[in-house]
Protein backbone atom coordinates (compact mmCIF):
# COMPACT_ATOMS: atom_id res chain seq x y z
CA UNK A 1 0.00 0.00 0.00
CA UNK A 2 1.30 3.41 -0.90
CA UNK A 3 0.66 6.36 1.32
CA UNK A 4 0.44 9.84 -0.21
CA UNK A 5 2.15 12.30 2.09
CA UNK A 6 1.41 16.01 1.73
CA UNK A 7 -0.15 19.05 3.36
CA UNK A 8 -3.68 18.40 4.62
CA UNK A 9 -6.40 20.06 2.63
CA UNK A 10 -7.44 23.25 4.33
CA UNK A 11 -11.13 23.34 5.17
CA UNK A 12 -12.90 26.24 3.53
CA UNK A 13 -14.02 29.00 5.89
CA UNK A 14 -15.92 30.89 3.21
CA UNK A 15 -19.54 31.69 3.95
CA UNK A 16 -20.66 29.58 0.98
CA UNK A 17 -19.30 26.53 2.84
CA UNK A 18 -21.64 27.14 5.79
CA UNK A 19 -24.97 25.34 6.09
CA UNK A 20 -27.50 27.37 4.14
CA UNK A 21 -29.66 28.20 7.16
CA UNK A 22 -26.63 29.67 8.95
CA UNK A 23 -25.53 32.04 6.19
CA UNK A 24 -26.15 35.71 7.05
CA UNK A 25 -27.95 36.65 3.84
CA UNK A 26 -30.31 33.67 4.00
CA UNK A 27 -31.00 34.31 7.71
CA UNK A 28 -31.72 37.97 7.00
CA UNK A 29 -34.21 37.04 4.28
CA UNK A 30 -35.94 34.42 6.42
CA UNK A 31 -35.82 36.04 9.88
CA UNK A 32 -35.17 39.74 9.31
CA UNK A 33 -32.13 42.00 9.74
CA UNK A 34 -32.69 42.27 13.50
CA UNK A 35 -31.70 38.60 13.89
CA UNK A 36 -28.13 39.22 12.71
CA UNK A 37 -25.10 40.42 14.64
CA UNK A 38 -23.29 43.63 13.70
CA UNK A 39 -20.47 41.60 12.15
CA UNK A 40 -22.93 39.60 10.04
CA UNK A 41 -24.65 42.74 8.75
CA UNK A 42 -21.27 44.21 7.83
CA UNK A 43 -20.39 40.92 6.15
CA UNK A 44 -23.47 41.17 3.93
CA UNK A 45 -22.43 44.68 2.88
CA UNK A 46 -18.88 43.56 2.12
CA UNK A 47 -20.13 40.48 0.20
CA UNK A 48 -16.68 38.85 0.06
CA UNK A 49 -13.76 38.61 2.42
CA UNK A 50 -10.03 38.44 1.86
CA UNK A 51 -7.55 35.59 1.91
CA UNK A 52 -7.85 33.84 5.26
CA UNK A 53 -10.96 35.74 6.41
CA UNK A 54 -14.53 35.54 5.24
CA UNK A 55 -16.74 38.65 5.09
CA UNK A 56 -18.16 38.15 8.60
CA UNK A 57 -14.68 37.74 10.10
CA UNK A 58 -13.68 40.89 8.26
CA UNK A 59 -16.66 42.58 9.89
CA UNK A 60 -15.36 41.53 13.31
CA UNK A 61 -11.97 43.01 12.43
CA UNK A 62 -13.64 46.34 11.67
CA UNK A 63 -15.67 46.33 14.88
CA UNK A 64 -12.56 45.61 16.90
CA UNK A 65 -10.64 48.35 15.10
CA UNK A 66 -13.30 51.05 15.53
CA UNK A 67 -14.90 49.78 18.74
CA UNK A 68 -18.49 49.73 17.48
CA UNK A 69 -20.75 50.55 14.55
CA UNK A 70 -21.07 54.06 16.00
CA UNK A 71 -17.28 54.30 16.02
CA UNK A 72 -17.21 53.33 12.36
CA UNK A 73 -19.86 55.92 11.53
CA UNK A 74 -17.99 58.72 13.28
CA UNK A 75 -14.45 57.83 12.17
CA UNK A 76 -12.61 60.28 9.90
CA UNK A 77 -11.66 59.12 6.41
CA UNK A 78 -8.00 58.78 7.44
CA UNK A 79 -8.89 56.12 10.01
CA UNK A 80 -9.90 53.71 7.23
CA UNK A 81 -6.52 53.82 5.55
CA UNK A 82 -4.17 50.91 6.04
CA UNK A 83 -6.74 48.36 7.25
CA UNK A 84 -5.71 45.08 5.71
CA UNK A 85 -8.10 43.91 3.03
CA UNK A 86 -9.83 47.24 2.61
CA UNK A 87 -9.32 49.00 -0.66
CA UNK A 88 -11.27 51.94 -2.01
CA UNK A 89 -14.20 49.81 -3.17
CA UNK A 90 -14.90 48.18 0.21
CA UNK A 91 -14.43 51.47 2.05
CA UNK A 92 -16.86 53.19 -0.33
CA UNK A 93 -19.47 50.43 0.16
CA UNK A 94 -19.38 50.69 3.94
CA UNK A 95 -19.19 54.46 4.15
CA UNK A 96 -22.18 54.77 1.82
CA UNK A 97 -24.18 52.43 4.07
CA UNK A 98 -23.10 54.26 7.22
CA UNK A 99 -24.06 57.63 5.74
CA UNK A 100 -27.48 56.24 4.84
CA UNK A 101 -27.85 55.20 8.47
CA UNK A 102 -26.99 58.73 9.56
CA UNK A 103 -29.46 60.24 7.09
CA UNK A 104 -32.21 57.93 8.31
CA UNK A 105 -32.43 60.18 11.37
CA UNK A 106 -33.28 63.16 9.16
CA UNK A 107 -36.76 64.12 7.90
CA UNK A 108 -37.96 61.97 5.05
CA UNK A 109 -38.33 64.64 2.36
CA UNK A 110 -36.47 67.91 2.03
CA UNK A 111 -39.57 69.66 0.74
CA UNK A 112 -41.39 68.65 3.94
CA UNK A 113 -38.68 70.02 6.23
CA UNK A 114 -39.30 73.38 7.87
CA UNK A 115 -36.90 74.95 10.37
CA UNK A 116 -38.81 77.58 12.32
CA UNK A 117 -36.98 77.67 15.66
CA UNK A 118 -33.60 77.17 17.31
CA UNK A 119 -34.78 73.85 18.73
CA UNK A 120 -35.68 72.58 15.26
CA UNK A 121 -32.38 73.81 13.81
CA UNK A 122 -30.44 72.16 16.64
CA UNK A 123 -32.29 68.86 16.21
CA UNK A 124 -31.71 68.90 12.45
CA UNK A 125 -28.00 69.64 12.63
CA UNK A 126 -27.39 67.36 15.60
CA UNK A 127 -28.58 64.44 13.49
CA UNK A 128 -26.03 65.42 10.83
CA UNK A 129 -23.05 66.49 12.91
CA UNK A 130 -22.95 64.93 16.36
CA UNK A 131 -20.31 62.26 16.86
CA UNK A 132 -18.11 63.20 13.92
CA UNK A 133 -14.39 63.03 14.64
CA UNK A 134 -13.59 66.04 12.42
CA UNK A 135 -15.25 69.42 12.25
CA UNK A 136 -17.85 69.78 9.51
CA UNK A 137 -19.39 73.10 8.50
CA UNK A 138 -22.86 72.96 6.95
CA UNK A 139 -25.37 75.56 5.84
CA UNK A 140 -29.12 75.08 5.53
CA UNK A 141 -30.78 77.37 2.97
CA UNK A 142 -34.43 78.30 3.49
CA UNK A 143 -37.19 80.09 1.57
CA UNK A 144 -39.54 82.74 2.97
CA UNK A 145 -41.75 80.04 4.51
CA UNK A 146 -38.66 78.61 6.28
CA UNK A 147 -38.79 75.46 4.18
CA UNK A 148 -35.46 73.75 3.58
CA UNK A 149 -34.22 74.28 0.02
CA UNK A 150 -30.68 72.96 0.33
CA UNK A 151 -28.24 71.65 2.93
CA UNK A 152 -24.59 71.90 1.95
CA UNK A 153 -21.40 70.59 3.50
CA UNK A 154 -19.01 73.46 2.78
CA UNK A 155 -15.88 72.56 4.77
CA UNK A 156 -14.41 69.78 6.86
CA UNK A 157 -11.17 69.13 8.69
CA UNK A 158 -9.54 70.00 12.00
CA UNK A 159 -10.53 72.85 14.27
CA UNK A 160 -7.67 74.96 12.95
CA UNK A 161 -8.51 74.79 9.25
CA UNK A 162 -12.29 74.58 8.93
CA UNK A 163 -13.21 77.90 7.42
CA UNK A 164 -15.59 77.77 4.47
CA UNK A 165 -15.43 80.35 1.75
CA UNK A 166 -17.93 83.11 2.44
CA UNK A 167 -18.19 83.60 -1.32
CA UNK A 168 -19.23 79.96 -1.71
CA UNK A 169 -21.84 80.31 1.03
CA UNK A 170 -23.38 83.29 -0.78
CA UNK A 171 -23.14 81.61 -4.19
CA UNK A 172 -25.05 78.56 -2.91
CA UNK A 173 -27.70 80.85 -1.42
CA UNK A 174 -28.20 82.55 -4.78
CA UNK A 175 -28.20 79.24 -6.63
CA UNK A 176 -30.94 77.81 -4.39
CA UNK A 177 -32.90 81.10 -4.46
CA UNK A 178 -32.80 81.21 -0.65
CA UNK A 179 -34.19 84.01 1.47
CA UNK A 180 -32.40 82.94 4.65
CA UNK A 181 -29.76 80.57 5.93
CA UNK A 182 -28.66 78.83 9.11
CA UNK A 183 -25.00 77.93 9.55
CA UNK A 184 -23.84 75.09 11.75
CA UNK A 185 -20.70 73.20 12.64
CA UNK A 186 -19.63 70.70 15.28
CA UNK A 187 -17.03 70.90 18.04
CA UNK A 188 -15.63 67.37 18.56
CA UNK A 189 -13.77 68.70 21.61
CA UNK A 190 -17.11 69.01 23.40
CA UNK A 191 -16.76 72.76 24.10
CA UNK A 192 -19.95 74.48 22.98
CA UNK A 193 -18.75 78.08 23.28
CA UNK A 194 -17.84 79.74 19.95
CA UNK A 195 -14.22 80.59 19.28
CA UNK A 196 -13.10 84.01 18.10
CA UNK A 197 -12.75 82.48 14.64
CA UNK A 198 -16.40 81.32 14.81
CA UNK A 199 -17.52 84.82 15.74
CA UNK A 200 -15.55 86.50 12.96
CA UNK A 201 -16.75 84.01 10.34
CA UNK A 202 -20.37 84.53 11.34
CA UNK A 203 -19.92 88.29 11.17
CA UNK A 204 -18.40 87.98 7.69
CA UNK A 205 -21.32 85.83 6.52
CA UNK A 206 -23.82 88.40 7.83
CA UNK A 207 -21.95 91.23 6.10
CA UNK A 208 -21.86 89.35 2.79
CA UNK A 209 -25.52 88.31 2.88
CA UNK A 210 -27.07 91.60 3.99
CA UNK A 211 -26.65 93.55 0.69
CA UNK A 212 -28.40 90.82 -1.30
CA UNK A 213 -31.30 90.45 1.12
CA UNK A 214 -30.43 87.05 2.59
CA UNK A 215 -31.01 86.84 6.33
CA UNK A 216 -28.68 84.85 8.61
CA UNK A 217 -31.07 83.31 11.14
CA UNK A 218 -28.58 81.49 13.36
CA UNK A 219 -25.27 79.72 13.72
CA UNK A 220 -25.58 76.53 15.73
CA UNK A 221 -22.56 74.77 17.27
CA UNK A 222 -23.21 71.07 17.91
CA UNK A 223 -21.40 69.04 20.59
CA UNK A 224 -21.89 65.57 22.05
CA UNK A 225 -23.79 66.99 25.01
CA UNK A 226 -25.80 69.80 23.51
CA UNK A 227 -25.53 72.87 21.33
CA UNK A 228 -24.87 76.60 21.33
CA UNK A 229 -27.11 79.01 19.41
CA UNK A 230 -25.79 82.40 18.33
CA UNK A 231 -29.40 83.61 18.08
CA UNK A 232 -30.56 82.42 21.50
CA UNK A 233 -27.43 83.74 23.23
CA UNK A 234 -27.87 87.22 21.77
CA UNK A 235 -24.51 87.00 20.01
CA UNK A 236 -26.15 87.08 16.58
CA UNK A 237 -27.73 90.48 17.33
CA UNK A 238 -24.35 91.78 18.47
CA UNK A 239 -22.65 90.55 15.30
CA UNK A 240 -25.41 92.08 13.17
CA UNK A 241 -24.63 95.46 14.69
CA UNK A 242 -20.88 95.03 14.12
CA UNK A 243 -21.06 93.59 10.60
CA UNK A 244 -19.82 95.94 7.91
CA UNK A 245 -21.25 95.49 4.40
Amino acid sequence: MTFMVGAPKKESTGITSWPEDERPRERLLSRGAHALTDAELIGILLRVGVQGKNAVELGRVLLKHFGSVQGMMNAPKEAWKGIKGFGDAKCAQLQAALELGRRAALPGKREDTHIKSTAQAAAYFTARLRGLADEHFRVAYLNRQERLLDDSLLAEGTADNVRPSVRTIVARALHSNASALIASHNHPSGAAQPSESDRLLTQDIIAACRPIGIKVLDHVIVTENGYYSFADSGLLDELNLNAVD
